[in-house]
């Protein structure tokens, strides 16, 4: 309804018409049995949209993330859930910006033919949060500089799509805190073969939750990484896991306007054909002046997402466009999806009708990837000069 043509609509029609071939009941069987919709994630495999951002020399089409926010978005905006595939774009993106040409050949090739997976990124810790730096995860080198493996110890917590991954870039600290300049400094970023790690040093433990959203608690008990598997140099993980999280959040951003689109249209349908009083609900400015507020503020974040895009496909600076296009999404998406419930009144609990499931899917993005707290906090220094605060 809302999408006029533009540069990407060959993009949207494609990616629309494969999802016409998984309905709003197919997702709902899927949330109700706490799956993975594995059918869904290799059909969009199978047709080449996970590699959208990998070069064409390594197999890949090359798109950028602007391209890669619009898929994002469609899948959202016609029903499903992108959460289930979206690491596959961002944490490729750590690999391609900083991995070495011996692991990008290793890997990217079979990424793009959909050989493997790299869905997961191992960040969080249960006693950290947001605070990276303070990670207590390590990474040791046996035999120093020189040897041929690390050794992983330590915890990762809310980790995402693990089972469902033959990838996952690691994060952990290489030098201890108190011996760097800068507490960002010191730790390393590592490819993870998950088929040799589980049960080996690593241990996953899924965590149930109020979305189906698969994410597990990870237990590294001497887990031992080969050297090669070293993303970029040892003690500047942090600097390439932030441009990796850059493209994290415009593409969360583009899946909670994907997800405002839906509620909208929802609503709006509904609204018109709801009939209460002799009259379409719709009619009365109490339902349809949310809903064109709801509209209005979805619009405004895309605008900031297309910018947060732009600058990164072009390597520009963007940390602030980039969380404030997640933040702008996300709160703009919750707003749309209260609208929506509201609108259908008690008819929206109804798992038929699909908005009791968008309605807890579109509030995960309120707190993660990153909260609107921590959003404030990073504009707050970063753009306006204010003291940090933390």
């Amino acid at each position: 309804m809302f999408n006029e043509a533009d540069e990407h609509q060959d993009i949207r029609d494609a990616v629309r018409q494969l999802c016409r071939q998984f309905p709003d009941t197919y997702f709902r069987e899927v949330d109700t049995r706490k799956a993975y919709p594995e059918a869904f994630v290799n059909a969009l495999i199978g047709a080449g949209w996970l590699a959208a951002m990998i070069p064409e020399a390594y197999g890949g089409t090359g798109l950028g993330l602007t391209a890669a926010s619009v898929i994002m978005e469609e899948i959202n905006r016609c029903g499903g859930n992108a959460g289930a595939v979206h690491g596959q774009m961002y944490n490729m993106g750590t690999l391609l910006r900083s991995g070495s040409p011996a692991q990008k050949d290793r890997y990217l090739p079979a990424i793009a033919a959909g050989k493997l997976r790299i869905q997961s990124m191992a960040v969080t810790e249960p006693t950290t949060g947001t605070d990276t730096t303070k990670i207590k995860t390590t990474a040791v080198r046996v035999g120093g500089k020189t040897g041929d493996h690390y050794v992983v110890n330590g915890q990762k917590v809310w980790i995402s799509r693990v089972q469902h991954s033959d990838l996952m870039i690691l994060l952990a600290r290489t030098t201890p805190l108190a011996e760097v300049k800068k507490k960002s400094e010191g730790m390393s970023v590592f490819i993870v073969d998950l088929h040799q790690a589980i049960g080996h040093g690593l241990s996953v433990r899924p965590i149930p939750n109020l979305v189906n959203h698969e994410t597990n608690e990870l237990f590294f008990d001497n887990l031992e990484i080969p050297a090669e598997n070293l993303i970029g140099e040892e003690g500047q993980g942090f600097r390439y896991i932030l441009d990796g999280l850059n493209a994290e959040r415009t593409l969360i951003a583009a899946e909670c306007i994907g997800d405002g689109y839906w509620f909208i249209e929802r609503a709006r349908k509904y609204a018109g054909e709801r009939v209460v009083f002799d009259r379409p609900i719709g009619q009365n400015q109490g339902v349809q002046f949310p809903i064109a507020d709801a509209f209005i503020e979805i619009e405004a974040a895309n605008l900031m997402r297309f910018d947060a895009a732009r600058r990164f496909d072009a390597r520009q600076p963007c940390g602030a466009q980039a969380n404030m296009a997640k933040y702008l999404a996300a709160k703009a998406s919750w707003e749309a999806a209260n609208v929506c419930m509201q609108t259908y009144g008690g008819f929206g609990f109804a798992n038929e009708y699909d908005i009791e499931r968008k309605f807890r899917e579109t509030r995960l993005y309120q707190v993660a990837p990153i909260s609107t707290n921590m959003i404030f906090a990073y504009v707050a220094e970063h753009v306006l000069g204010l003291p940090r605060s933390f």
